[in-house]
């Protein structure tokens, strides 16, 4: 039988996209299957150009799968020219409108997605805050990127989860420690960085949480230095050597593990182009708070 080939697409920006390129190629030796790794950066026009080479390659050397979390937008008509061909499509950590009428146009064509669900990480997020600030107060949020349907579901559900005694401020970042380093360096040449206390620093993921914190060490001085370094920060990610190693070692109060999900679109896409069985339309992976979020000690 001849070797399926495959091929992910990352955005290799943070170390949660370095862990799913980790857990692909794992997958991909399991499945005894091909996989080339192409990295696109934080740029949808590449991302798109790329995946559009992929598709009008050549039918020996065009691959059997591509897999991607979108940039930008979810490649609507990248998608019809993949299901047409026959190249299995996967949709990493996002829900997109367009598959349920594709797969009824081409039922031999696995199209799918597999995302974690950001409605529940949002809400794990929120009961964070809750037990961290039981008598509410102001939370500086790095958000991540404003087309992203994740960030703005996980955004979302935290904001209804959170006390309402809790006000939350919100910056923006492109889910990279850099970006959020930059979004509050910015930030704090401001006079509303000044004027409200904050009580707690939350990343909708590890490095951007982490990016905020070198921040304010680095960019602060004196009591102000001190006040920011001693609030709890949390994200999100919770990979054993970044997320949940930084909360051991006191860096963050708390992140939520998402387990990596890219091996298992790897998997189901080959079971799917080996039986000619379609996987489901949207497979969710579940997220968990690191450490228990009832265990977490008020910080007011």
């Amino acid at each position: 039988m001849k070797k399926l080939n495959l091929v992910l697409l990352v955005v290799e920006n943070n170390d949660y996209q370095a862990e799913q390129t980790i857990s692909a190629k794992q997958a991909a030796h399991e499945c005894e299957a091909d996989l080339q790794v192409i990295q696109t950066e934080h740029d949808a026009v590449v991302q798109s150009q790329q995946v559009l080479k992929l598709l009008y390659s050549p039918a020996g050397t065009r691959p059997n799968g591509i897999f991607f979390e979108p940039v930008g937008t979810p490649l609507a008509q990248a998608a019809k020219i993949a299901a047409s061909s026959g190249v299995g499509w996967v949709v990493l950590n996002r829900e997109v409108d367009y598959l349920n009428e594709l797969r009824r146009l081409y039922p031999a064509t696995p199209l799918f997605s597999v995302t974690t669900n950001h409605e529940e990480v949002g809400r794990i997020q929120g009961e964070q805050i809750a037990h961290l600030l039981p008598h509410g107060g102001a939370v500086l949020y790095i958000h991540g990127p404003s087309d992203n349907k994740a960030a703005v579901r996980r955004a979302t559900a935290m904001q209804a989860a959170k006390p309402a005694n809790v006000d939350v401020r919100v910056l923006k970042g492109l889910w990279t420690e850099e970006s959020a380093y930059n979004a509050v360096g910015s930030w704090l040449k401001l006079n509303v960085a000044k004027d409200v206390a904050f009580g707690l620093v939350a990343g909708q993921n590890d490095a951007m949480a982490l990016g905020a914190r070198r921040a304010f060490q680095e960019l602060t001085t004196g009591p102000e230095h001190d006040r920011w370094l001693g609030l709890p920060y949390i994200g999100c990610d919770g990979l054993q050597n970044t997320g949940q190693a930084y909360v051991h070692r006191g860096l963050l109060a708390a992140t939520i593990v998402i387990p990596a999900n890219a091996g298992q679109a790897i998997k189901a896409l080959v079971t799917s182009l080996r039986t000619g069985q379609q996987p489901a339309e949207c497979i969710f992976t579940s997220a968990s708070s690191f450490p228990q979020a009832a265990s977490l000690k008020p910080r007011n």
